[in-house]
């Protein structure tokens, strides 16, 4: 094992010790299941676009894009355009009617509990198998960001993988645990500051020491000329249609993220999405083209070359050779803020359907809100530990992960969300349909699709097909649906 630094481990520890503390505070906060799992729809702007955002970019943002930059070039900020677009549309079309619509629907507090009070299903249906699919994909999702986690401590402590994976896993389970939603959207609102920091300060570092923009971008002409033309693979081939068209498709999944969602859910009024969406929209731009940038900084600074699955540590190497001791250990916090915020949210999201969707429509239909919060701090645990297991394999790379989770989210609930909220006439088997289609086709695209397109691609427009379709072939909703939804669209105007 190398040798430890003790000013790194005294920023590490500082920064864990708070983003604990916050969440033992919030413990004592904590009276009820709404509480625990969204915050009694209290949160103001600030809390909600910080809190959205630093949960939306997860460890990736600091490991995986910056590794895909550093090998691909400027053809990443493809998946940045189509990111920002996603987030822009997100906010401007879905969050103010998301909020209006879960709490006109029998004050619905899960994504899976707007499905099922949106369609009246008494069936329970639309509950399991959106809890089923929240389990599945979060599992992995979660995964990625403990692989984040190991890689991190692996770097700069020299400690190993699974030991660094059950650190990290360790401080996300104890905020969540104790806090739930409220300790969950302030620490993330901390960590979205501090990753906003870190992500200008490494690239314009970085500048600085090589000599200044221009001689940044000399070198990277005469070294590595692919890596400035967004049209250009790194092998020097012409980048083909589909892959700009798979990397742009990241932005559909931003319609079905339930972490994401569940914060436009949570903000204590619609009036109040407006300025959210400017936080929100000013974090986003700025920090992905930083992201990029990293990359680019990296392929010119970091000497000998990266390699594998260690491309994905570029942030962790720049920040260690251009900051001292206590100050490095400042910035590589960034990273577990990163990943910190986006598993405690997925954790979160997990652990509330698994209480009210699954086991209280399902087992214990006359449950306590004392015990749906303790089931949920049970989930939060149990799931942490298979989260672990799944990320145990060191050279999976983050990226892959986050992707594969995130297409699954984006074709199993997207088209639903956007349907749900601007069509009267869905029905609840079209939603049914839509659900599996969605997230069956992304188990299925890389074994029997085309491996060059990104599964969201096939399977969002298969899920959004399925719904339309079989909600055709059903006839029109009961009175009672269409009437809630001319009183929905009623109380969006007066907002």
């Amino acid at each position: 094992m190398q040798s430890i630094n003790i000013g790194i481990l005294i920023a590490f520890l500082l920064y864990l010790f708070a983003m604990v503390a916050i969440g033992v505070w919030h413990y004592y906060k904590t009276q009820d299941l709404s509480d625990y799992i969204l915050g009694g729809r209290q949160l103001n702007p600030w809390v909600t676009s910080m809190s959205s955002v630093a949960s939306d970019m997860s460890g990736w943002m600091l490991m995986g894009l910056p590794g895909f930059a550093y090998v691909a070039g400027i053809s990443a900020y493809w998946i940045a355009i189509g990111l920002a677009l996603g987030t822009w549309l997100n906010w401007q079309f879905v969050a103010k009617r998301l909020r209006n619509y879960t709490q006109l629907a029998n004050d619905s507090l899960t994504i899976p509990d707007f499905f099922e009070n949106r369609f009246r299903d008494k069936s329970k249906s639309l509950r399991i198998i959106s809890a089923i699919f929240i389990f599945i994909f979060f599992l992995v999702y979660t995964s990625s960001g403990f692989v984040a986690g190991g890689k991190l401590f692996n770097t700069v402590f020299g400690i190993p993988y699974l030991w660094s994976l059950i650190i990290s896993a360790g401080v996300v389970v104890s905020y969540t645990f104790l806090g739930g939603f409220k300790a969950v959207c302030w620490t993330d609102f901390c960590q979205g500051v501090l990753m906003f920091i870190a992500v200008i300060a490494v690239p314009a570092t970085g500048i600085y020491l090589i000599g200044g923009p221009s001689l940044t971008i000399q070198t990277l002409t005469t070294n590595f000329p692919e890596h400035l033309n967004m049209f250009t693979n790194p092998d020097g081939s012409n980048i083909t249609f589909i892959s700009i068209i798979s990397l742009l498709a990241w932005g559909l999944g931003y319609f079905g993220q339930p972490h994401i969602l569940v914060r436009f859910m949570a903000i204590r009024s619609a009036k109040e999405i407006s300025a959210a969406t400017k936080i929100a929209m000013t974090w986003i731009v700025f920090s992905l083209s930083a992201a990029v940038i990293i990359g680019l900084v990296g392929r010119v600074y970091i000497h000998p070359e990266l390699t594998g699955s260690a491309i994905e540590t570029v942030f962790m190497v720049m920040t260690e050779q251009f900051y001292v001791s206590f100050f490095a250990g400042v910035i590589l916090s960034a990273i577990l803020a990163a990943i910190m915020s986006t598993a405690s949210s997925q954790l979160l999201v997990t652990a509330s359907s698994i209480a009210q969707d699954f086991y209280q429509a399902l087992i214990r239909k006359n449950a306590s809100e004392q015990e749906l919060v303790l089931v949920s701090r049970i989930t939060v645990i149990l799931v942490s530990i298979l989260a672990i297991i799944v990320a145990s394999n060191p050279d999976n790379l983050v990226l892959d992960l986050v992707a594969y989770a995130w297409a699954g989210f984006g074709a199993a609930f997207g088209p639903l969300v956007l349907v749900s909220l601007f069509w009267r006439n869905a029905t609840r088997n079209g939603a049914l349909a839509g659900i599996f289609v969605g997230g069956s086709t992304v188990l299925l695209w890389k074994y029997l699709g085309n491996p060059a397109l990104y599964e969201i691609v096939p399977a969002f427009i298969a899920s959004f097909l399925a719904i339309i379709i079989v909600s055709k072939l059903e006839g029109s909703p009961s009175q009672e649906i269409l009437n809630e939804f001319k009183a929905f669209e009623k109380l969006n105007k007066e907002n």
